[in-house]
């Protein structure tokens, strides 16, 4: 036996925004919600249960105040790499600075709470 990740959780100030950032960026739509709003669950729109897994964000009153010890990594799926990291910055991530060495493959960005994920340099396929 063995297990499958079902849901990643973000906590969050404000999980309405950050919902509707990350359901921009991967193509998600929210699946369901606890009132009032203190928590969403967003996922493909073939709903829970498939191979991607869900992201739920989690109210909480602080900041964040440092750099996150697990993060998000994205690919690229109908475009390349530069196209998709123009797409990213318009829907409001920015870059982020890790002491990256400017040779990585990849772009290290903040979504608009501060949360570092990667976009990586592979195009996938869409599920």
């Amino acid at each position: 036996m063995s297990c499958r990740l079902s849901e990643l959780v973000v906590q969050c100030t404000d999980p309405v925004a950050l919902s509707r950032f990350w359901c921009a960026v991967l193509d998600y739509v929210e699946l369901g919600r606890e009132e009032p709003e203190d928590g969403i669950e967003i996922g493909p729109p073939s709903g829970f249960g498939g191979a991607a897994p869900t992201l739920v964000f989690s109210r909480v009153d602080e900041p964040k105040t440092a750099k996150l010890r697990l993060h998000i990594d994205v690919n690229p799926v109908d475009r390349d790499q530069d196209a998709e990291l123009e797409r990213l910055l318009s829907l409001g991530a920015r870059p982020a600075d890790v002491d990256q060495t400017g040779a990585e493959s990849w772009h290290v960005l903040q979504d608009p709470e501060g949360n570092e994920f990667c976009l990586l340099r592979q195009r996938l396929p869409e599920l």
